[in-house]
């Protein structure tokens, strides 16, 4: 006669715990992935020591345990051990939400560290306490500008492989704050500012109903680091127009250059760029595609 064996208590209770601990487990990384990954960038100690008591409240574990099971691993960087552009576009994926909503305060701090690892440059979403409505968000494809008055597109290109992208045509009317080249006298700096620009949404930062000759005047070609999350590549640009309205569902828009470079899409293939201001008072930061150091 077979005898039948049950559970005991004591093993029921231990499943038991041991399927809750992981849950906790699992809700905790994925509520606080963001902040975790920036506890392990910039202090282990700190994940040691705080992060360790939250979790041993559920489970007593050891602090060195925590800190090398708790997050995957760094994202890597390449053998001349500098960052990568695979490693840029994991760390934001990493904090970025996973709908294209406006970031916090935390996020945007996170995301201006990583800038400034990166691109060796001060980019913020805040700068000298102004901002747009946001700094994440869908770019869509915007025509060429004027850069003087009488700028055609017979006369807009400097070379035959510019002429790619002539198909964008030119927009009737002027930007947001004119002619590029204001000093009637065509330049390379009015060149190029046309060449790789943004329209942002000005018109909705705050502030601007209270003081809008202020903005105006800061946000006028105002330089910005604008990079694509899923692909890493990255410009300095400036902001040479206004728009887009918001009932096009879009939060910014590039230059055909722009657009190219980044690998963004107009329409239904649209996608999402984090883009930051440039701090760069001396004006000596290049404008266009800017290498990972």
């Amino acid at each position: 006669m077979t005898i039948k064996k049950y559970p005991s208590h004591f093993h029921t209770l231990r499943d038991a715990w041991v399927k809750r601990h992981k849950k906790i487990h699992k809700d905790l990384v994925d509520k606080h992935k963001a902040s975790l990954r920036w506890m392990k960038d910039n202090s282990k100690q700190l994940i040691a020591g705080s992060a360790a008591g939250m979790l041993m409240l559920a489970n007593p574990v050891s602090a060195s345990t925590l800190a090398q099971n708790l997050l995957p691993p760094s994202p890597p960087v390449d053998e001349a051990g500098s960052h990568s552009t695979s490693s840029l576009v994991e760390e934001l994926k990493a904090i970025l939400p996973l709908e294209v909503t406006e970031l916090n305060a935390e996020q945007e701090a996170q995301i201006a560290t990583m800038f400034k690892s990166y691109f060796g440059m001060n980019a913020q979403a805040e700068l000298y306490g102004k901002r747009l409505n946001r700094s994440y968000g869908f770019i869509g494809a915007e025509q060429h500008l004027a850069r003087y008055e009488g700028d055609t597109m017979t006369t807009h290109f400097q070379n035959a492989d510019d002429v790619r992208f002539a198909a964008s045509g030119m927009a009737p009317g002027r930007g947001a704050w004119g002619y590029f080249a204001q000093s009637g006298v065509l330049t390379q700096e009015d060149i190029e500012r046309e060449k790789y620009y943004l329209a942002v949404q000005t018109f909705l930062a705050p502030g601007w109903d209270e003081n809008p000759n202020e903005l105006y005047a800061f946000f006028k070609f105002r330089k910005m680091l604008v990079v694509n999350p899923e692909n890493g590549k990255a410009m300095v640009v400036v902001i040479g127009d206004a728009g887009p309205a918001p009932w096009t569902g879009k939060h910014l828009g590039g230059s055909p250059e722009v657009m190219s470079y980044l690998e963004r899409q107009d329409g239904s293939a649209r996608g999402p760029v984090v883009y930051f201001f440039v701090d760069d008072p001396e004006n000596t930061i290049p404008l266009g595609p800017i290498d990972i150091h």
